[in-house]
């Protein structure tokens, strides 16, 4: 990714993310290369939590998507580590407290793979990951996974899928497709708000706008839906059919947690469990009255799911 420019890039300001209830995680942040051929460096966010001895347990990475940020595993973060285990959780670029390219173009599924791979593992080394990933997490993820099995011990999917542009998106996924861009103001509060299954704390909305002062910093929302594969010839397809040939031989414990009332990549979790050998005979959860963002909606069961499965992959 190069360009004439250099790439402009936008900093939310740290005022926007005080106060946020349930989120009182200490901020890390890593500069990486933009990529941009002009040597501009990203600034990227992370949560790094870890038990107060030295952690006996596992890493465990956790990927957000569209149009989250890390505030998606604040209700995950502590039972994990309560269990031994250091938790990190990256903002992607262009979400949370990471910086955000002004240019919706800067936004491509190479860029945000090369962007994570920068930060997890040329700037912080992570080895020995359990790998939770959710919607977008999970495009970029289980690529990373394909890509670098050797860096992983095992992968939970959540409501998430990695499509190669030939698989039936389905109604809402074009309705959500269109509504991302034609949605003026773009309110990630207003898309979690229709999405959650019992509603939400209006001060926990708000927090899902925090990193959006206006819609200058909206541009990585905006571009996320439409990277998504739909079709063969897509510039993306060919390398998650590569990553897809790598992970149907894959052996390493793969768990799908989906929920009851996600209204798009259910089905394509139960293909994934299908396809992947490690899925094989996994103790594979549908959580009940849960939506597309399952850790808002039943984010204890899913906490639980996630240290069970460690516990029996050891």
């Amino acid at each position: 990714m190069t360009s004439n420019e250099p790439m402009r890039v936008l900093r939310t300001p740290d005022e926007r993310f005080a106060g946020l209830p349930g989120y009182p995680f200490e901020p890390h942040y890593a500069e990486i290369d933009s990529g941009d051929g002009h040597g501009t460096a990203l600034r990227v966010h992370y949560l790094d939590e870890r038990p107060a001895e030295r952690p006996s347990g596992e890493t465990v990475l956790l990927l957000h998507g569209e149009p989250t940020w890390s505030y998606l595993w604040r209700e995950i973060i502590p039972p994990l580590v309560a269990a031994g285990h250091r938790c990190v959780a990256p903002d992607l670029v262009g979400f949370g407290r990471s910086d955000k390219p002004a240019d919706r173009f800067d936004y491509t599924y190479r860029s945000h793979l090369d962007w994570l791979r920068g930060l997890l593992f040329d700037t912080l080394d992570l080895d020995g990951l359990t790998l939770v990933c959710h919607d977008w997490g999970g495009l970029l993820g289980l690529r990373l996974l394909a890509e670098h099995p050797g860096r992983f011990r095992r992968a939970v999917a959540t409501n998430t899928m990695l499509p190669e542009g030939d698989q039936d998106m389905g109604p809402f996924f074009l309705y959500w497709l269109q509504s991302s861009q034609r949605s003026n103001p773009f309110s990630v509060a207003a898309v979690l708000a229709r999405n959650l299954r019992a509603g939400a704390d209006p001060a926990v909305l708000a927090a899902y706008d925090a990193p959006f002062p206006g819609e200058p910093y909206l541009q990585g929302a905006r571009q996320f839906p439409l990277l998504v594969p739909i079709s063969a010839r897509d510039e993306a397809a060919e390398g998650n059919r590569a990553a897809w040939r790598v992970l149907e031989t894959l052996d390493l414990p793969f768990l799908c947690a989906f929920g009851e009332h996600d209204p798009v990549s259910r089905v394509h979790g139960e293909r994934m469990a299908e396809r992947i050998p490690g899925a094989k005979g996994q103790p594979h959860v549908t959580l009940a009255d849960a939506g597309h963002f399952l850790q808002e909606d039943q984010p204890r069961q899913l906490a639980e799911t996630i240290a069970s499965f460690i516990g029996s992959t050891p």
